[in-house]
């Protein structure tokens, strides 16, 4: 049986990427856990077991910091198990944790791991002279968030209809002339929030050229009909799209494209919920991609952010703070249509 000792810390994601590679997975995953760490370990456990089909079991220890305290419990450890085929993989826990943890098994002559945090390579401490191994990136966007505490509750479309993206891409082009009609439109589309129907168009509006040329673009995909004066939208998710939706859907999109030339890409999802606690509301996310186990989060808002104003953008910015995945680096970019005026 070969088995991994794992200290678990707020690292999560090096002590799953070696579990999930076919070349190293071990059969059983045993998690060094301070009285503090608990939780964590709860989320870690979850993960692997439905990741990677793993037996997992604790092991305690009661002083993180006390390197004498450390070292003894982990012989202890190592001669309980001195049947198995048993590895360290040194980069969580506590600095003192991953010190006493090393100096066990190199007592006792057992292999020794890193996780290299930015190349997400295997570095061989023990014994040396091993080559470095590339981690398989296998873990997906659901498990990453779980084994930070937070759970997926909806996930968006994996596709977007081809005559979505062009109408995206066709409105992109012509920003400068529909820039003006985009609002109009996302004033319309929220007063159908709950009936699908809008209010009855003002007479301005209805002479408004280019939002009439938006308007029947919307049509002739499917979108809406006019109906009395009024905006009648297909669908609940028909109405999202015209409210704004379409830029999430085209930055989704063009993400997805990206994976064809940019391998590292693992897994992408668009209007993803997370929610933190059960009850709780949950974080809308607009567009999420995996990368070289590190999540990137893109906030996408199709309204011209007024200049001068100090409070433009705080609400994306406070919603993506609301989700501290520290662990790893989160590249957060927020898209409005002032990006492309």
């Amino acid at each position: 049986m070969k088995t991994h000792l794992y200290l678990v810390s707020g690292q999560a994601t090096p002590n799953i990427t070696p579990a999930l590679d076919a070349d190293i997975r071990p059969d059983r995953v045993i998690l060094l856990v301070s009285p503090d760490m608990q939780t964590r370990a709860d989320w870690l456990e979850q993960v692997l077991k439905a990741t990677a089909g793993v037996k997992v079991s604790r092991w305690s220890i009661e002083h993180p910091w006390n390197i004498e305290h450390i070292r003894d419990r982990v012989l202890d450890l190592l001669v309980q198990h001195d049947d198995e085929n048993i590895m360290l993989n040194a980069t969580g826990g506590t600095k003192p944790m991953s010190i006493a943890a090393y100096e066990a098994f190199r007592a006792l002559d057992k292999p020794i791991f890193y996780v290299h945090p930015e190349k997400d390579q295997i570095i061989w401490m023990h014994p040396t002279g091993q080559a470095r191994h590339q981690l398989a990136q296998r873990i997906r966007i659901p498990h990453f968030i779980q084994a930070h505490g937070r759970r997926v509750t909806e996930r968006g479309a994996v596709q977007v209809p081809p005559d979505y993206r062009d109408f995206a891409q066709e409105l992109i082009q012509n920003i400068q002339y529909f820039s003006g009609a985009l609002g109009v439109l996302n004033w319309y589309a929220n007063t159908a929030e709950r009936s699908l129907r809008s209010e009855v168009l003002d007479k301005q509006h209805q002479r408004f050229d280019a939002l009439q040329d938006l308007l029947d673009r919307l049509e002739q995909i499917g979108v809406m009909q006019q109906q009395e004066q009024r905006l009648v939208f297909s669908s609940e998710s028909a109405r999202f799209f015209a409210n704004g939706g379409w830029l999430e859907q085209y930055v989704f999109a063009t993400v997805n494209s990206l994976k064809k030339h940019i391998p590292s890409i693992q897994d992408t999802a668009q209007s993803l919920s997370v929610e933190r606690d059960p009850g709780k509301i949950p974080n809308e996310l607009d567009v999420v991609f995996l990368a070289d186990n590190r999540l990137h989060l893109i906030e996408c808002k199709a309204k011209n952010f007024k200049r001068g104003d100090s409070h433009s953008g705080a609400e994306t910015l406070y919603k993506l703070d609301r989700e501290p995945l520290k662990t790893r680096r989160i590249a957060t970019v927020s898209v409005g249509l002032s990006t492309f005026c």
